[in-house]
């Protein structure tokens, strides 16, 4: 017979899919998997080594949680919630607006967005010092045409939390549009006309079909969020300490790899967790359905 039964098909021949995803899944493993695998190993190494060969061991661990390395953890969640708060309270409002209108306004709304992501973060950041520091331009600028000058306005906890907002914005942002996207516009209608207030177009039907592409964002920022150490770093002049601060001194400062792999290892568990809890409620087939 000239046509072969599909259960005749050598079992270890792979299809066409899987040959077409081979050079990226082995990207992921060059790329992603072997460091994170070598992150872990080291973690278990003896304080100071710059080796894998030593035996393994829990010390690294115990010096953490017997340090305060607590403090620098909740620094970063904290930060990561209260980011995600504030973003979802201006990205939502600001996705509605940028959905209802049309042609050249969302056009230059949306590049005026995306401008900032083409400038490195850290010349934004040292931007943002230039211009709220003691004699900086809004100072110096308020003291010359009014005599009133604002002081410094970095080096606090605040400016801290304005700078990761401003990073992360576009972050949230577009993803709620593209949750936006899955509210029809025949549904708030028919809802209007059934006599339905605002709020519960709002909270019946807007809110549910829109909450993947809200909670993509709010998890996007919150994992971003929390390995944020430049704004630290450039606005807040170590006012706080972060924990990705932590892990940046262990590696370089410190020359302690040992202890910067396990408080890298702990931050990857807390980021994957949020990350497993929350695509556990996402409906990515649904969300990216085509229409």
């Amino acid at each position: 017979m000239s046509d072969s039964a599909p259960e005749n098909r050598p079992a270890w021949k792979m299809s066409g899919g899987l040959v077409s995803a081979l050079p990226i899944i082995v990207l992921l493993i060059l790329g992603f998997v072997g460091p994170m695998v070598l992150v872990l190993i080291y973690s278990f190494m003896p304080r100071g080594s710059f080796s894998i060969r030593k035996a393994p061991s829990i010390e690294n661990y115990v010096d953490i949680v017997e340090q305060n390395f607590y403090l620098s953890f909740s620094w970063s969640l904290f930060l990561a919630l209260i980011t995600v708060v504030i973003l979802l309270a201006i990205c939502y409002p600001l996705a509605l607006a940028i959905k209802r209108v049309s042609g050249r306004r969302a056009n230059l709304l949306t590049l005026i967005i995306v401008a900032p992501l083409f400038v490195a973060e850290n010349i934004r950041l040292q931007g943002w010092v230039l211009f709220l520091d003691k004699k900086g331009v809004l100072d110096g600028a308020l003291n010359s045409l009014f005599g009133l000058g604002t002081g410094s306005l970095v080096n606090n906890v605040p400016s801290v939390i304005f700078g990761i907002v401003y990073i992360y914005l576009p972050f949230m942002l577009f993803p709620i549009l593209l949750g936006l996207a899955n509210v029809p516009q025949d549904a708030r209608e028919a809802a209007n006309d059934l006599g339905a207030s605002r709020w519960r177009v709002f909270r019946d039907i807007e809110l549910p079909l829109a909450m993947p592409g809200i909670m993509i964002g709010g998890l996007l920022c919150f994992v971003l969020s929390l390995g944020a150490f430049s704004e630290s770093k450039f606005l807040g002049k170590g006012v706080i300490v972060t924990i990705a601060q932590d892990i940046e001194s262990a590696f370089t400062f410190g020359q302690n790899w040992p202890r910067g792999s396990a408080l890298s290892v702990i931050l990857i568990v807390i980021a994957g967790s949020a990350v497993f809890l929350a695509m556990r409620r996402i409906n990515l087939e649904r969300m990216l359905a085509k229409r």
